[in-house]
């Protein structure tokens, strides 16, 4: 089987669930099972107006294909996108997408539980926090159930 290219995005703007399962399985007939995360900024009990993402341009693209090259290594995919944003974002608005293709739906569902374990604890982005009362928070450390998801693998 050919391993598929990853595609990856780092980008401000909205991305488009429906529009990216399209391009994913357009003419595809050994797609079986699609896999479709989204993460969206919450609002962590009505504190939080926004949370600001910053990235390096670059590094970020990097080290997230390192992250999909390592998941179509262990798992037998057949397609896989992840778009990451970056920017402002406000409670509701989506911060990443991650499409796992596989034949099978096990291969397709566990490629993306590692994949969002390791976006979340590798991909280099910064997040701080803007609070509903017009201040600035703190800039976000890692959460230790993050690092802990990710040892599982």
């Amino acid at each position: 089987m050919t391993k598929p290219a990853p595609t990856i995005r780092v980008q401000a703007d909205p991305f488009h669930t429906e529009e990216e399962i399209g391009i994913l399985a357009a003419g595809r007939k050994d797609i079986g099972a699609l896999v479709t995360f989204t993460g969206l900024c919450r609002d962590e009990n009505g504190r939080l107006s926004a949370l600001e993402l910053e990235h390096y341009p670059g590094m970020a693209e990097g080290e997230i294909r390192r992250i999909a090259e390592d998941a179509i290594e262990r798992w037998p995919l057949t397609g896989l996108t992840i778009v990451h944003r970056f920017g402002k974002l406000e409670p509701g608005d989506q911060i990443v997408l991650v499409l796992a293709a596989s034949s099978h739906r096990e291969a397709a569902f566990s490629a993306a539980s590692f994949l969002m374990d390791f976006l979340k604890t590798r991909a280099p982005f910064w997040k701080k926090e803007h609070l509903v009362d017009g201040t600035s928070g703190d800039w976000v450390s890692a959460a230790d159930h993050d690092d802990d998801a990710a040892r599982r693998w």
